[in-house]
């Protein structure tokens, strides 16, 4: 599996780094969630009092450090959306590049995202991209924050609203925006559980 590289896209919450990190361990090779690293990104702007929207991120992507991804508070709302400015910055998204290219350049990996198959790793060796329901996405990032706690209709319903404005914001970004590679496998993953999600994708690695 030397130099095997997998790209997984897709939008928030569909189950991509659930299936990245799955695959990578069945196929013994690196995993890299380049989300974290905007969201790293977003919060160190936040500690220093800047603002992702007005505010450059180049310097905090340019100085992150490895254990600025090992933070407890990078998977909340304020980092959610914070992240989702971050990454529409030309500049972070310049600075990020070749890092996540010289992640996978000598030994392969499987690398999550939402560019990886069309901008970070065009000439991936397999290229899924993993989506979701709206609907099914926000019931799990409320199991994902909160677990078995009760989710009202009108929060469920808040949660929906806010990905599809998430989802319609990084398909419009002016740089690197969502989409599907012309040669990615789709995986709709609604009526899926996470084991029958990678037994899917280990077929179709071993199939390419």
């Amino acid at each position: 599996m030397t130099r095997l590289i997998i790209a997984v896209d897709g939008p928030a919450a569909a189950g991509k780094g659930t299936l990245a990190k799955a695959l990578a361990a069945s196929l013994n090779l690196p995993y890299l969630d380049t989300g974290l690293l905007y969201r790293a990104v977003a919060r160190q702007m936040l500690l220093k009092n800047l603002d992702p929207v007005t505010e450059s991120g180049e310097e905090a992507a340019r100085n992150l450090q490895p254990q600025d991804l090992l933070r407890q508070d990078l998977r909340v709302p304020e980092i959610d959306r914070a992240a989702s400015t971050v990454a529409t910055q030309p500049l972070v998204r310049t600075a990020l590049l070749q890092r996540q290219r010289d992640f996978a350049a000598a030994t392969g990996g499987v690398v999550d995202g939402r560019d990886i198959g069309t901008v970070v790793f065009p000439q991936a060796d397999v290229k899924l991209f993993v989506t979701a329901s709206a609907r099914t996405r926000a019931l799990r990032r409320h199991y994902q924050l909160h677990g078995d706690a009760t989710l009202s209709d009108v929060a469920l319903q808040r949660l929906i609203e806010e990905i599809e404005a998430r989802d319609q914001k990084d398909a419009s970004r002016a740089v690197s925006p969502l989409r599907r590679a012309e040669d990615a496998i789709l995986l709709e993953t609604d009526d899926l559980d996470a084991g029958a999600v990678l037994q899917k994708a280990l077929s179709i690695v071993r199939n390419r």
